[in-house]
């Protein structure tokens, strides 16, 4: 646990100096809620609105790719990768830091699009912040699991910045699936469908076993 603990900090230490990857995931969740707004306006009838949940995911998915991306930018410098696969410890909590740091970055990124998305479809979350937030939670954390196992694989290609999505986003089908259920639900009738929320916690605990077994392997290659 003493791993998990001490890659978490360091993350955390690392975005809190530089915040680039905050920024440019917060920057990039912003840029895409204004093109959709310009792309899929709403509409005043509220029964054509129900492609407006499925907006907001896109923007968590396409800023949690972005932020993937760089997950793994500062183990690049110096060759830090190879000496954080050399340390001592069970891997398997190397894995579990280096997911939690981007799961609490993508928490407070999701926040801030949720405000932005509020704001510009004219939605009023107050009632259901509760429960849109244990969703987009859920969503995070199969967005952080996935994408650490495989930005720890897509990091050593020459077009990593390529293959992290290939790779990534065919896999998020079922959390996407998931979440835009449940939150259109939350929308429109204000409670959680117990499917769509049992379809996230399936996903998120595959993906978490999974990459938690097979990054003992991943930072061998």
């Amino acid at each position: 646990m003493s791993a998990f603990w001490a890659v978490l900090w360091k993350d955390l230490a690392i975005e809190w100096r530089s915040r680039d990857r905050f920024a440019a995931m917060a920057v990039f969740a912003a840029l895409v809620v204004l093109v959709l707004y310009f792309a899929a306006p709403p509409s005043l009838d509220a029964a054509q609105n129900g492609h407006v949940p499925g907006l907001l995911w896109v923007a968590y998915l396409f800023a949690g790719v972005l932020g993937m991306n760089r997950a793994f930018a500062a183990e690049l410098e110096n060759d830090a990768l190879s000496a954080l696969a050399l340390a001592p410890v069970d891997r398997g909590f190397l894995f579990l830091g280096k997911a939690a740091a981007s799961f609490l970055i993508l928490l407070v990124v999701q926040a801030l699009a949720a405000v932005l998305f509020a704001l510009a479809f004219s939605l009023n979350l107050w009632p259901v912040a509760p429960q849109l937030a244990a969703v987009a939670a859920l969503g995070a954390l199969g967005i952080s699991c996935a994408g650490t196992l495989l930005a720890a694989i897509a990091v050593r290609t020459r077009y990593r910045e390529v293959m992290l999505p290939l790779l990534l986003l065919p896999l998020l089908v079922p959390v996407l699936l998931g979440a835009v259920r449940a939150t259109t639900a939350l929308l429109t009738i204000g409670s959680l469908p117990w499917p769509a929320v049992q379809l996230l916690i399936v996903a998120d605990g595959v993906y978490a076993i999974v990459s938690f077994l097979c990054f003992e392997y991943v930072l061998d290659e």
